[in-house]
């Protein structure tokens, strides 16, 4: 069995490696995974230096320092510092849209806000918001848009008309 193991070393780098991966997906915190990856380099260490078991373990240990000094804090800030999911109706609070019906405290009024129709109701509950104007979503309650004006009313330009020319 020794001599097995001796002249096979990188095999059982292989088994340490695998197990310290397998281990991993249990505790996702990336520790074990640049544990594998220290095991693994010592695995290929053992195919070109089989007799060299001290190499091994010299290598395997600096590739696992490395990896747990530098790569890990890089993965662990990635993925905890990413944007925050927003999930539900909370994806449209701070997001502006434009009144399509005019919008009264008591509720009736609507707001295209990214292709969709929302009913929506004034934050302050006493104004009243004309058809046009930009608004910004304060909260959603139930599923009624509460919204805050952010601009005046879109004001229809009337386009001028040709004149007839002059009759001679």
């Amino acid at each position: 069995m020794m001599d097995w193991l001796r002249d096979n070393m990188w095999a059982a780098w292989l088994t340490i490696a695998a197990v310290l991966g397998l281990a991993e997906l249990a505790s996702l915190d990336f520790t074990l995974l640049m544990l594998a990856a220290g095991a693994l380099t010592a695995a290929g260490v053992a195919a070109f230096f089989p007799g060299l078991l001290w190499l091994q373990i010299v290598i395997g240990l600096i590739t696992a320092g490395a990896m747990l000094g530098a790569i890990r804090p890089m993965i662990v800030r990635k993925i905890h510092h990413g944007q925050e999911l927003k999930t539900g109706s909370a994806h449209v609070i701070g997001r502006t849209g434009t009144v399509v019906k005019e919008i009264h405290p008591d509720g009736g009024g609507s707001i295209r806000l990214g292709g969709e129709l929302w009913t929506a109701r004034p934050y302050d509950e006493v104004s009243t918001i004309a058809p046009g104007t930009r608004v910004e979503v304060m909260s959603i309650d139930g599923a009624t848009a509460v919204v805050y004006p952010i601009s005046d009313p879109l004001s229809q330009v009337e386009t001028p008309k040709p004149q007839d020319p002059p009759q001679s």
